[in-house]
């Protein structure tokens, strides 16, 4: 299986787990880009819905292309009914949009799974002449708020966490989007901060690509000792996060 694609195995963990994006980020987003009642968007892979409700509530001509059957079905029931929303459940590399063309088109940490190439020369070539490129994803730490936690965590990491096949490193960058035509490239940082306990952090960490994948005879012992860790450290793990937003224009 594609890592991409494993995602879509736990759709309903997946929203119910996954970070949702900082209301102070889409406020700066949404008005610097002059998304409005009417703008043409484009959402690069819509998972469930974590960055999608700021922008579509704006009114927009709302169009999500999202890859994972479980996925579109999530986001169909969520959005469905609503006038502005329309889901492509396709490839964004393969999918012709015909003579479509878009004022902004975003991407919530989903981009990056992209080749390179194709995801900015596609990009670039299906934004209106002055439109923009968004790209937003997420820096967590939780060694800063607790130090002797994140120790004990990763002796779990280095005994149990073991999946056959390592994260694809991939050399997509976003700042590279200037080598494909973009200009007026912007950085934005915004901060926020998240808690868990010790059950709903397996829950949290289950989401990722590499731990979903995880199997036996690691996946149980590796699972019940980062439990056990937390809550060994008072049944609490704090993260630091910084939320970071990326932006290019098309000439």
């Amino acid at each position: 299986m594609e890592f991409r694609l494993c995602f879509d195995t736990i759709p309903e963990q997946f929203d119910r787990w996954r970070v949702h994006y900082c209301p102070a980020l889409f406020e700066y987003f949404i008005g610097k880009a002059g998304i409005g009642k009417g703008t043409k968007i484009l959402e690069i892979g819509s998972g469930t819905g974590q960055a999608t409700d700021p922008v579509l509530d704006t009114g927009c001509d709302f169009t999500a292309i999202e890859l994972g059957k479980n996925f579109s079905d999530v986001l169909r029931r969520k959005y469905g009914s609503r006038d502005n929303f329309t889901l492509v459940n396709d490839d964004f590399v393969t999918h012709d949009f015909g003579g479509e063309r878009f004022g902004v088109i975003y991407s919530a940490a989903a981009i990056q799974w992209i080749p390179e190439p194709a995801a900015f020369s596609k990009a670039f070539g299906l934004l209106k002449p002055g439109g923009m490129l968004a790209m937003m994803y997420l820096s967590a730490d939780y060694q800063t708020p607790d130090p002797a936690l994140f120790a004990d965590i990763q002796k779990v990491y280095d005994e149990y966490f073991k999946p056959e096949t390592s994260y694809p490193k991939g050399s997509f960058s976003y700042d590279n989007a200037v080598n494909y035509g973009f200009t007026e490239p912007e950085t934005k940082l915004f901060h926020g901060r998240r808690q868990y306990t010790a059950d709903e952090y397996v829950q949290y960490i289950g989401t990722h690509s590499d731990h979903i994948i995880l199997k036996e005879p690691f996946r149980t012992p590796f699972f019940e000792g980062v439990r056990a860790a937390v809550l060994a450290h008072g049944n609490k793990v704090v993260y630091n996060d910084t939320y970071i937003l990326k932006t290019v224009r098309k000439p």
